[in-house]
């Protein structure tokens, strides 16, 4: 495994970001042929990429430092970028940065400049956990041409609900509401909806795959069933899986293996079905 923390300048956010990338290299178990070394791993096809997003407080160090993600990507041959972003939802700020368009556009136009990854939209997926749950659906379904699939772990799926809720508490709130949609009191039916923007997508004949999963102790387990079931009643079929977990990285461990696998599964079904003749 190739493990690289880079610094650039984004032109979107005007400022440096940082973010951390996972390649898989050949290991002690490998048998490698210098002359198809490429060819073997998938470098010269493009590798399949996915983009992880933190949650609250989380940086681009986030998955590094709580789970194996390295080491899972490595066995499944998966590429994988971890960002920071900050507290904000992935979205275009009103009084902040353009993080949408940065994850959207910029981010994956980089990594497809620089490193051996495919720009197929088959081959380039998101995902998330918590805030980064509500992340990876909203930017997969703010760019369906570029994501083919979006997994939530525990993600904060209603953030019109959220947003209201924590509009009304007296207590302090992580986020600052203001200076990410302005005056904005409801954001139902708005581009921060992710109904609306899956609505968006049916008429427009282009939705991601997506996965949702959730820990039965989680605080987020009832927003995350009552999601499950409004996108069923609009005829999407979500993956849906949960299993004993709260809010924390034992689950998120856990279940990124099930995520990463049900990422790569049309593309292993491929692969099996061109070996079988």
């Amino acid at each position: 495994m190739a493990f690289m923390t880079c610094h650039i300048f984004s032109h979107v956010l005007s400022s440096n970001i940082t973010f951390n990338i996972s390649l898989p290299t050949p290991t002690s178990g490998d048998r490698v042929n210098y002359e198809t070394l490429a060819h073997d791993f998938g470098y010269d096809q493009g590798l399949p990429v996915v983009y992880l997003l933190h949650g609250m407080f989380g940086d681009a160090d986030s998955w590094v430092r709580f789970s194996n993600v390295d080491r899972y990507a490595q066995d499944r041959h998966l590429c994988a970028v971890m960002c920071s972003a900050g507290n904000n939802f992935y979205q275009n700020m009103a009084d902040g940065p353009a993080m949408e368009t940065f994850f959207t556009k910029e981010l994956p136009a980089y990594i497809c400049s620089l490193f051996p990854v495919s720009q197929k939209r088959e081959d380039t997926f998101i995902a998330g956990f918590s805030m980064g749950g509500y992340g990876a659906l909203h930017l997969a379904l703010k760019a369906p041409e570029r994501y083919s699939k979006a997994a939530s772990m525990s993600g904060a799926l209603d953030l019109p609900e959220l947003v209201r809720e924590s509009r009304q508490e007296t207590r302090p709130s992580p986020f600052h509401w203001n200076a990410i949609f302005g005056n904005k009191e409801n954001l139902e039916g708005s581009g921060s909806d992710l109904f609306a923007q899956m609505a968006l997508c049916q008429e427009k004949g282009c939705i991601p795959d997506l996965f949702i999963t959730c820990g039965r102790e989680d605080f987020l387990y009832d927003m995350n069933l009552k999601a499950r079931d409004r996108m069923i009643s609009m005829g999407l079929n979500p993956v849906f899986t949960e299993g004993p977990g709260g809010h924390d990285w034992t689950y998120w461990d856990t279940h990124i293996q099930e995520v990463m696998d049900w990422l790569l599964q049309d593309r292993i079904r491929k692969q099996s079905a061109v070996i079988m003749g």
